[in-house]
């Protein structure tokens, strides 16, 4: 942690945590025994892990549940020595804001140019 680069702000709360779904290929974000969303990940055979899309379940949305799953997400695999493939839109902005955390992009992973001001935002929303 730097002045210009602070660790992402993220929710601390102790009934959080992330828990690796291997059957949906997924890391999930439970609060106690409530869903809160989901990382999905693919595993390749040099040891990589393809971070692939962040979800949140719409009630925890736009309030720091991604970012903080992310970042614990991150940090573990940087304690394992695992090493990240960042397709995700979300954990590629991500790592473009906390750059601290590209020490866990794997060799050869470059991450698309940062768009200045645009975040992405995707709303998902449930049939009638």
């Amino acid at each position: 942690m730097t002045a210009e680069h602070p660790e992402p702000q993220i929710r601390e709360d102790p009934q959080l945590r992330v828990v690796e779904n291997t059957d949906l290929d997924r890391f999930e974000l439970w609060k106690g025994q409530q869903f809160v969303g989901f990382e999905g990940f693919r595993r390749h055979g040099d040891a990589t892990v393809e971070l692939l899309h962040t979800i949140m379940d719409e009630q925890f949305g736009r309030q720091g549940y991604a970012r903080t799953l992310v970042t614990l997400l991150l940090r573990r695999f940087r304690e394992e020595e695992v090493l990240v493939r960042p397709t995700c839109p979300y954990v590629q902005g991500y790592l473009h804001r906390f750059p601290q955390y590209q020490d866990v992009l794997a060799p050869g992973c470059e991450l698309p140019p940062a768009v200045p001001g645009k975040r992405r935002r995707r709303a998902f929303h449930r049939a009638p």
